[in-house]
């Protein structure tokens, strides 16, 4: 008896660093917010835990990519281990071996985060949409796919959307972080887009593209991730309402955040989030897209 009280003192102990590490970490889009069923918060932190922290292993410090990748490959061998043993002695894995077994995820979608993270290694630059579609695959889409997987939804129309969703988001945060990928050497501007008004990525990466050129390509990206956003609105009636309320509030989140880039003059130089004021103002269209799913579908799709 003591050892299992035991036990469960660490697991409640691993659950709550997964969800100090996810409060502690801003996103401009919500992942683990209160509009998520209490009891299924825990599991969200321990899948953001573990992609956080997979996350810094591919992207912060000074270690060499070399030493980066055998990081990861042991990141993937504790994710193997937390599968079968109960008893691993690490906070996020212990959590996350836990909300594999008791919410039935698919564990697929956590090894190709771990691909993506990999890609963020040694791939810095994509020549075509299709490559940059790729990515988002393993780096966005899985997310996506554990959310629904934790409220019981599998159906591959429900994918298929959440996928949408997933994948403009991830486009999103890759426009409006242009002014800092770039100094780290990483253009996610697809070469092929670049290509089409004479210019390249290497250009870019040295800087040697002014503003106004550039204007052209940028406004083409938001344009191509607003229709990719638009094909992922179907969700919301596929959705429990307190996710409804989730999505529709991610939803509104990256269509404002595509508004506010679409207005950006210098998205070379200038990083733009989302303010309070923002999200103020989506309050009313969130609630309104909720309560009425499918008329906020064919509302917004005609739109397109």
């Amino acid at each position: 008896m003591q050892a299992s009280t035991g036990q469960s003192m660490q697991l409640a102990q691993a659950y709550q660093h997964c969800l100090d590490t996810a409060r502690n970490h801003y996103e401009n889009f919500p992942t683990a917010s209160k509009l998520l069923r209490a009891d299924l918060r825990p599991a969200v932190a321990a899948i953001y835990a573990f992609a956080r922290h997979a996350d810094d292993l591919a992207d912060e410090g000074d270690a060499t990519p070399a030493t980066r990748l055998k990081q990861l490959d042991a990141w993937e061998i504790l994710l193997e281990r937390c599968e079968k043993d109960s008893n691993i002695d690490h906070a996020v894995f212990m959590a996350l071996g836990d909300a594999i077994r008791k919410r039935q995820l698919p564990v697929e979608e956590l090894y190709n985060l771990i691909i993506a993270f990999r890609m963020d290694v040694t791939l810095h630059a994509y020549g075509s949409m299709d490559e940059l579609l790729f990515y988002c695959r393993h780096s966005a889409n899985p997310v996506g796919r554990l959310m629904l997987a934790l409220h019981g939804i599998h159906s591959a129309e429900a994918k298929h959307y959440s996928d949408q969703i997933c994948t403009a988001l991830q486009l999103i945060n890759f426009w409006q972080d242009l002014s800092i990928d770039l100094k780290k050497g990483r253009c996610y501007i697809p070469g092929e887009w670049l290509a089409l008004h004479d210019l390249t990525t290497e250009a870019l990466l040295e800087a040697q593209v002014d503003e106004p050129r550039f204007q052209p390509v940028f406004l083409h990206a938001l344009a191509a991730t607003r229709a990719i956003l638009h094909q992922g609105i179907p969700l919301l009636p596929l959705l429990p309402m307190r996710l409804r309320l989730q999505i529709a509030a991610t939803l509104h989140g990256g269509f404002t955040m595509l508004d506010k880039l679409q207005e950006l003059e210098s998205p070379l130089s200038v990083r733009i989030t989302l303010g309070r004021n923002d999200w103020k103002k989506m309050i009313f269209p969130i609630l309104r897209d909720s309560l009425f799913p499918s008329r906020a579908v064919s509302e917004h799709t005609h739109d397109t």
